[in-house]
């Protein structure tokens, strides 16, 4: 049985050609960038080419890449750096948030809460999408800073980052998004979106785990969260992951090359996965139908628990999840599908396939051959499911 990998929003695999790249890193540039000395220049030369690859993929400056080790990282950088910053400038102790986020943008907000921050929660619709009129009505005049995701990472539904920005910008609010799932895979570029802050991660491009990047827009000042060294112009100090950041310039360059044609792939095998298996009766979409990230699937399928359904793809070689990799060991359901009105019953029977390189036709058959069989299995256990199919027959003989 060939194992098909059907969870690129948990992890990638590490490109061969990243691999090679850290590899030789390691062996031949040693130096630290920060010493004067040849072994020191040749290892600072590898640091700037990869600051140029990745702020090249997102439309930056070289200078306004600051590299932390990931996501989770980089968004607490931001939010306690921009928060904290704004509120000793007397510009105010307000923030607003929605109620998808990733849990390292909500648990930070909710820190702050601590320090005496007040923060707002903007709801979603049944898309999980973020409304330009509920960030309206929620902005004050003490706003300091708006923190929304670009594209979610259990639904992918696609925010108007744009739209947001320009509003909250406009009154004088610092504006962050976690674009940690849509960089490398959809087109992300800074001046655009019109962002002062923007975190990333190497390992959902195919880079390495333990890297990422907070993009930080000309003017924008932040707090350091840590001190000890003049590295990444004091935002991070400390001697750099140069192996781990080799790596995730190269996987920079790769998803700028292939990023158009990988994208029309993915959603093809998308679209044929959501028709497949949205003919199941009892099975609903989560998330916007179109404007989502190509490589997201994400269904609930009622009278199941999405945990035996995953396990029970895992018998068959398939790797799924059923939300964010960071909350898999909670049994509570996904604060986004709830944030998005489902009920926790049908909230608990969800199944997220995301898609990546590795991929083929081959295995998108697979998927839809194997999950009705495993679905109609559950449901035959299920005594909500009996009770459901009785009703719908006493009603048909009606």
């Amino acid at each position: 049985m060939q194992p098909v990998y059907m969870d690129h929003g948990a992890t990638t695999p590490v490109h061969p050609e990243v691999v090679k790249a850290m590899v030789e890193t390691m062996e031949k540039s040693f130096g630290n960038p920060s010493s004067v000395h040849a072994f020191g220049r040749e290892a600072r030369k590898l640091l700037d080419e990869a600051r140029a690859s990745v702020a090249s993929l997102m439309g930056a400056s070289p200078e306004q890449i600051i590299f932390t080790s990931g996501g989770t990282e980089a968004d607490n950088m931001a939010i306690f750096g921009a928060a904290r910053g704004m509120r000793l400038k007397g510009k105010g102790n307000h923030i607003i948030t929605s109620a998808v986020e990733h849990h390292a943008v909500l648990d930070a907000c909710k820190a702050l809460e601590k320090e005496g921050f007040e923060v707002t929660i903007l709801p979603v619709d049944e898309d999980g999408q973020v409304h330009v009129e509920e960030l309206e009505k929620a902005l004050r005049d003490d706003t300091v800073l708006v923190t929304i995701m670009h594209a979610n990472n259990e639904v992918g539904t696609i925010q108007p980052i744009q739209e947001l920005a320009r509003l909250a910008k406009a009154r004088g609010a610092v504006f962050h998004t976690d674009a940690v799932q849509s960089f490398g895979k959809i087109p992300v570029d800074v001046n655009e979106l019109g962002v002062d802050l923007l975190s990333a991660s190497a390992h959902k491009i195919y880079g390495p785990k333990g890297v990422g990047c907070l993009y930080i827009a000309k003017g924008v000042k932040l707090t350091p969260l840590s001190y000890g060294g003049s590295q990444e112009r004091r935002r991070r100090p400390g001697t750099e992951n140069l192996p781990g950041i080799v790596g995730f310039g190269k996987a920079a360059l790769i998803s700028q090359a292939e990023m158009q044609a990988e994208a029309e792939r993915l959603t093809r095998y998308r679209d044929r996965l959501i028709d497949g298996l949205m003919e199941l009766p009892h099975v609903k979409l989560n998330g916007h139908r179109t404007n989502r990230l190509p490589q997201n699937v994400n269904l609930s399928f009622h009278f199941i628990e999405g945990e035996s359904l995953l396990l029970m793809l895992d018998m068959k070689g398939i790797a799924a999840s059923s939300g964010s990799a960071c909350t898999s060991g909670s049994l509570d359901p996904s604060h986004v599908l709830l944030a998005m009105g489902l009920s926790h019953e049908i909230a608990h029977g969800s199944l997220r396939l995301t898609l990546g390189r590795g991929n083929s036709e081959e295995d998108v058959d697979y998927i839809l051959n194997t999950i009705p069989e495993i679905v109609e299995r559950l449901r035959a256990l299920s005594p909500l499911y009996e009770g459901k199919e009785a009703v719908t027959s006493c009603t048909q003989r009606r």
